[in-house]
């Protein structure tokens, strides 16, 4: 993924920030068709989640490794906190089986991510 801004942070150079970022854009475009009476609860605490894994990594990536490690467990739990929002979004018909299953394939792949650097700053 590219900005077009003349400045850069070393975290956007991370795969699972800017996987991470994509997916809390899509989330954002989902939960806006959602009934409206779902906007302060289902749309509001999916958004804020999905929204939570990019700004983690970001907030965590200028520390010490122990630190970065605890931030991105925030973002690891944020992404399975998604996991939940997903499928209540699912049971309640406001998304496809298509949806439902594209969503659980990024979270997957974003938290397994997650996992090996949270590995990589421990080794």
């Amino acid at each position: 993924m590219q900005f077009e801004s003349k400045y850069h942070f070393s975290f956007e150079n991370l795969i699972v920030y800017q996987k991470a970022i994509v997916f809390g854009e899509q989330i954002d475009k989902l939960v806006k068709t959602f009934p409206k009476d779902e906007m302060f609860r289902l749309s509001s605490q999916f958004s804020r989640a999905a929204d939570a894994i990019p700004a983690n990594i970001s907030e965590g990536s200028a520390s010490t490794d122990p630190n970065f490690n605890r931030y991105l467990k925030m973002a690891w739990d944020s992404s399975h906190e998604c996991v939940t929002w997903n499928t209540k979004a699912y049971l309640r018909k406001y998304i496809t089986m298509e949806e439902f299953e594209a969503n659980r394939e990024l979270l997957t792949e974003i938290g397994k991510m997650i996992s090996s650097l949270r590995k990589k700053l421990t080794s």
